[in-house]
C-alpha cells in the first residue's frame, strides 16, 4: 500500500438541494478507498464564475489518501456520478462539481489531471475555504486578487450527533 499523501478537494453545486448534495459528498470522501476524511471548511456560497444558473454552494475538504492522484480523481468522478453529474457542455451548472486541487507537493500535468489545478488560484470559491483549512498555502496578495469575486460564508448549522 502507498504512503498515504493529503490532498485538498474543491466540492461546489449548484442544482438541487446544493447544501446538503456537498454535505453528503464530503462525508462520502471519508468513505473512499484508503482515504480517510481529515476536515472540512464550512460552506461558500459563491456567484457563477465563467458560467450560468443559480449560486454555488463551495467548500473544500482535506483527505489523506493511499491512492494514487489519478485512483483519487476516478473515484471523485464516481461520486459526481453517483449524485446526477451531467456534462452536457462546459461550465453547464452542475449536481455535484469535484475537483482534486492539491495531491501533496505533486505537479503533474497528462491529458486528463493536471495538479495543482489550473485555476486554483484565480478562484474565489476555492481559496477562502482552502485558506481557511491551509493558511499556509494561501497568500495574502492570492486572496487580495479575488477579493471582487462575491462569495459569503453560509451560517452554520446543527448536524445531529
Amino acid at each position: 500500500m502507498r504512503e498515504p499523501v493529503t490532498a485538498f478537494v474543491g466540492l461546489g453545486a449548484n442544482l438541487g438541494d446544493a447544501q446538503g448534495t456537498v454535505r453528503q459528498a464530503i462525508l462520502d470522501l471519508g468513505h473512499l478507498p484508503a482515504t480517510q476524511l481529515v476536515q472540512s471548511s464550512r460552506l461558500y456560497r459563491s456567484a457563477p464564475v465563467d458560467a450560468g444558473g443559480p449560486d454555488f454552494i463551495n467548500a473544500v475538504a482535506e483527505v489523506r489518501t493511499g491512492l494514487t492522484a489519478p485512483a483519487l480523481l476516478a473515484a471523485l468522478q464516481q461520486l459526481e456520478q453517483g449524485a446526477g453529474r451531467e456534462r452536457p457542455y462546459r461550465h453547464a451548472p452542475r449536481t455535484l462539481d469535484l475537483d482534486l486541487l492539491l495531491y501533496g507537493d505533486a505537479r503533474i500535468a497528462s491529458p486528463s489531471l493536471t495538479v495543482p489545478h489550473p485555476r486554483l488560484r484565480e478562484r474565489a470559491f476555492v481559496l477562502l475555504p482552502l485558506h481557511e483549512l491551509a493558511s499556509e498555502r494561501v497568500s495574502a496578495d492570492e486572496l487580495a486578487a479575488v477579493v471582487d469575486q462575491r462569495i459569503a460564508p453560509l451560517p452554520p448549522t446543527s448536524s445531529p450527533a
